[in-house]
């Protein structure tokens, strides 16, 4: 499974004997790959070296929810400082798909994590376009930018107003009905494109199926916010997933947008997590999502990062 071009080998890890190789290109997530491991998140022969003897050049790795057989995402693609690193990073990519990729499938989507000022510091910049340029060359294009926000214990959260009321979820039907009404108009870059290929109801239910069924999380912490006669105007999903409590969906229906309900919502969903005494409340949006970016800063929640998406077609 070893591929070795010119002074360059290109090979899985053996296990986890070799994290400690793995891990010396820095990025974030490196403090989490043991635990994957353990969990089945990920695999040796999903994460790919390339080596200039003993020296680590470059490095990719795949991601999974626990017991998948294919993997769901790329999520580490680093580069060393070489002055060929971006032909490098090609090489690795083209090598490791072959191999890790099902064959006749579409390789799963390249989510990065990046600083939330990339743009304005030349190091992260450099970093960033050097990887963009070498997945481009393999055919991918950036898909979405997404803003990552925190939450923080001691951060106010508005009080709520008596304009909405707020009952859990009393079953998949109501809420998956929910959904696809709040695909309608939606700004959201992957339910955009989920909903050129099905409708809003086959999407809502896959998007239930695959992800909201995948928390652990209790499901009693779901919550429909109604009018006071009962009429439903949105929902929230407070969740945890593997590695943080989140805000997992929020959504208004359209013939309730415009009101400033999105707020309260959002307030809501922040207090079922908070009374859980977290240490910390994540969740996402899209960059040109901006009435969702707009309310997550009014509630206090932090950009502490971006991620760049990159799809193969």
């Amino acid at each position: 499974m070893a591929a070795v071009q010119h002074d360059l080998t290109m090979r899985p890890i053996t296990g986890r004997a070799e994290l400690d190789l793995f891990r010396r290109l820095p990025y974030g997530l490196n403090d989490e790959l043991a635990a994957d491991l353990d969990s089945g998140r990920r695999h040796p022969h999903w994460m790919w070296v390339a080596l200039r003897g003993d020296r680590l050049v470059a490095r990719v790795a795949w991601w999974s929810r626990s017991g998948d057989a294919t993997p769901f995402l790329l999520d580490v693609f680093d580069l060393a400082d070489d002055p060929d690193r971006v032909d490098i990073g090609v090489r690795l990519l083209t090598a490791a798909m072959a191999e890790v990729v099902p064959e006749g499938t579409r390789p799963p989507e390249y989510g990065r994590y990046v600083p939330p000022d990339w743009r304005d510091d030349a190091v992260a910049r450099r970093a960033v376009e050097d990887r963009a340029a070498a997945v481009e060359r393999t055919g991918a294009r950036l898909f979405v930018e997404r803003l990552r926000l925190e939450w923080r214990p001691g951060t106010p959260v508005q009080a709520p107003s008596g304009r909405l009321e707020f009952r859990r979820v009393r079953g998949r039907d109501e809420l998956v009905a929910l959904m696809a009404q709040v695909l309608e108009g939606t700004l959201d870059a992957h339910s955009r494109d989920d909903m050129t290929r099905m409708p809003a109801e086959q999407a809502a239910a896959q998007q239930y199926e695959d992800e909201l069924m995948g928390y652990a999380s209790p499901r009693d912490w779901w919550r429909i916010a109604t009018l006071p006669g009962g009429e439903p105007v949105g929902f929230v999903i407070p969740a945890h997933n593997s590695y943080n409590p989140i805000i997992a969906y929020i959504g208004v229906v359209p013939a309730h947008r415009g009101n400033g309900y999105v707020g309260e919502i959002l307030a809501e969903g922040t207090r079922v997590l908070a009374a859980e005494d977290v240490p910390r409340i994540r969740a996402s949006t899209d960059t040109g999502n901006v009435p969702m970016a707009r309310a997550f800063e009014r509630a206090g929640y932090v950009n502490f990062e971006r991620e760049l998406n990159f799809t193969w077609p």
